[in-house]
């Protein structure tokens, strides 16, 4: 198997599992409606954890452009990879997503709230508040980058590593994913996000693409600050690229924050 179909089938066993738990917890007259959040991080751990031990010996089963760009931006992955990478999770994730709306077709049918609907898909933050939700995304992605660093670090049993990941995913989720929904992942929140868009969902208004930059641009910007944090750190090895990186975060930051949008209420109308 390639390294790009291995990221191709490792980022969509990522979405099956990871966008269908939230479809059978929230879309109407399933029998798992009303899971609830626990429900619903246990099984984007486990998510991370079959794709990882699916395609891991293939592609390393980064299955996420923030990992890919981290590796790459603390000389850890060749950046002639990275857009073959990049490409192949966005179109795992859109196939994932798409496999998710078949196997729930009558259960969108047989649900009026567009939000759901699209909340199967891609995240919606709780607050909407530009400056919050980036730098939700930001902080949760550091931690998920820091995170498999550190994992990746201790020897003591490499072939549990996988589980030890979606652990990792199962207390980011918990402990950080109540904000924005934690993407972390610009593919996890994109490509769907772009299945929904194109997918003939039954009254599904529309993909609220005024938010679709800050689940990519934060996971980008926090994934980096992870690895290169991490390099300093523990390593002893600071790079240019951190101070670079940390400028820009820095700036998107007070520029997110002095925007003008109202904070509002999770459930807002998100409806042409």
């Amino acid at each position: 198997m390639s390294a790009f179909l291995g990221e191709l089938i490792g980022t969509a066993i990522l979405i099956i599992i990871g966008g269908g738990v939230v479809a059978g917890v929230t879309l109407n007259k399933s029998k798992a409606n009303g899971g609830g959040w626990v429900v619903i991080t246990l099984a984007w751990g486990l998510a991370v954890t079959m794709g990882v031990f699916a395609v891991g010996n293939y592609s390393g089963a980064h299955l996420n452009p923030a990992v890919t760009f981290a590796f790459a931006i603390t000389g850890d992955f060749p950046w002639k990879d990275v857009p073959m990478y990049i490409l192949a999770q966005m179109l795992g994730a859109i196939i994932g997503a798409t496999i998710v709306f078949f196997h729930y077709l009558s259960h969108f049918k047989a649900t009026a709230d567009q939000a759901t609907k699209l909340g199967v898909f891609a995240t919606i933050p709780a607050i909407r508040h530009t400056f919050s939700n980036l730098l939700s995304e930001i902080i949760g992605t550091f931690i998920l980058i820091f995170g498999l660093l550190f994992i990746g670090a201790n020897k003591f049993a490499e072939g549990l590593n996988p589980l030890a990941v979606g652990l990792l995913i199962v207390a980011i989720g918990m402990a950080l994913g109540g904000t924005t929904g934690y993407a972390i992942n610009p593919a996890r929140d994109l490509g769907p996000r772009i299945a929904h868009f194109i997918l003939p969902i039954p009254g599904k208004g529309n993909s609220d693409w005024g938010y679709a930059w800050i689940p990519v641009v934060g996971p980008l910007l926090g994934g980096a600050l992870g690895g290169l944090t991490y390099k300093a750190l523990f390593l002893g090895e600071v790079s240019v690229f951190l101070w670079i990186t940390l400028a820009i975060t820095a700036i998107i930051i007070l520029l997110s924050y002095s925007t003008k949008d109202q904070v509002e209420e999770e459930n807002q109308s998100i409806s042409a």
